[in-house]
């Protein structure tokens, strides 16, 4: 399975993005989903937790720094999953990584948990 992100750009404190994450190569109806990011100049080990959401869209878990402000979703028709993302701050500076599917758990909630991961995609927000 090869996911691909997009959505990422330059926005400023307040704006809103939408991050999209579509898959390829298999199907995600079954797996749970995620965001994590990556803050510049930080190495991978300490990619940060966003959000995951469970295969039916069920159960969603947020980190408490985007709690209220970011929401995931999920359209397993199109094979595809989303990080709608209001209220920006400085603070969600990051690189964007779409990350899916597990063999043990039913939310991705650590870097360690996801069987396949996307590229990234940049957000920048200007204060």
């Amino acid at each position: 399975v090869q996911l691909q992100a997009s959505g990422g750009g330059l926005v400023q404190a307040g704006d809103s993005l939408r991050l999209s994450c579509a898959a390829s190569g298999g199907t995600l109806n079954r797996d749970p989903v995620a965001w994590f990011r990556q803050a510049p100049g930080k190495r991978a080990y300490v990619r940060e937790f966003v959000s995951t959401i469970n295969y039916n869209s069920d159960r969603t878990i947020y980190a408490e720094s985007v709690k209220g402000r970011f929401a995931i979703s999920r359209d397993n028709a199109q094979n595809t999953f989303y990080l709608q993302m209001n209220s920006l701050k400085p603070e969600d500076t990051a690189v964007y990584y779409c990350a899916a599917s597990s063999s043990r758990v039913a939310l991705l909630t650590t870097i360690y948990d996801p069987k396949y991961w996307g590229q990234g995609t940049l957000v920048t927000v200007s204060s």
